[in-house]
């Protein structure tokens, strides 16, 4: 299985109709990978909260048709990171989007843990009802984003649910990246799965992102890592390992609840 990780450096001077059409270049430029993952809120702007609510978008916004169509092309199943959803009520979500390679919107998941501690995305963004997952022809996904990274108990659903590769789209700064590095290790290692964790990098509204997007196996080895400018990571991996690593070292067994 192919992966790539579009690690975009999100330019917030740039308008948002030219991030979302590079953005789809760059799919289109994917054809022949199986999974390609974008990050979170790279078109509205992961630190721009002033912005969301005029970048606020339903599900079928023209973000959302834009990598619709270059999924279709590119003939890839599509992570197309995450948007700022606006329901039917006007709620706001931090919701990603999963086409397939027919261009058809798979499934949602709307970010369970909102960061900013009472303000911010806390305060803007309506929290997800729970964990989603979603089987594909390479093995099944399980949907995580940004600060969810720091809540393992989210994880162990997640698994529970079947996962074997978690994606987890982010808009992580650099002052806590070598957060970022462990804890999408560490979630690789307990769960013994693959982690995609896809970073923006640059600079959003005077916040520096971390990039160091990344591929996990389920022994916690970095199959392959980014740095700090944006850039396109590609890497392949074996689904098949997450079950051998489980019978190799079958600590999930020794598992005690209550």
């Amino acid at each position: 299985m192919r992966v790539s990780l579009i690690q975009l450096d999100v330019d917030l001077a740039v308008p948002a109709a030219d991030r979302v059409a590079e953005a789809a270049r760059l799919v289109r430029g994917r054809a022949g990978d199986h999974l390609v993952v974008l990050p979170e809120l790279w078109a509205a702007g992961g630190w721009d909260y002033s912005g969301w609510e005029a970048g606020a978008e339903p599900l079928d916004g023209p973000t959302a048709r834009a990598m619709a169509d270059a999924a279709r092309d590119a003939g890839v199943w599509l992570h197309a990171g995450s948007i700022v959803e606006r329901d039917a009520d006007g709620a706001r979500y931090n919701t990603s989007l999963m086409f397939g390679p027919d261009g058809g919107l798979r499934t949602t998941y709307r970010k369970v843990h909102r960061f900013g501690f009472d303000s911010g995305e806390a305060a803007i963004m309506g929290p997800g009802d729970g964990p989603v997952v979603l089987a594909t022809p390479f093995g099944t996904l399980g949907f995580a984003t940004c600060y969810d990274l720091r809540f393992p108990e989210m994880f162990r659903l997640l698994l529970d649910a079947g996962a074997e590769v978690l994606v987890v789209p982010a808009a992580w700064p650099a002052r806590r990246v070598e957060h970022w590095r462990l804890l999408a290790r560490a979630r690789a290692v307990e769960n013994q799965v693959f982690v995609l964790a896809c970073n923006t990098a640059g600079t959003q509204a005077g916040i520096a992102q971390g990039g160091h997007s990344m591929v996990v196996d389920p022994w916690g080895e970095v199959v392959a890592e980014a740095g700090t400018e944006g850039r396109v990571l590609t890497a392949e991996i074996d689904t098949a390992l997450v079950a051998k690593t489980r019978a190799d070292f079958p600590v999930l067994k020794d598992r005690r609840l209550g």
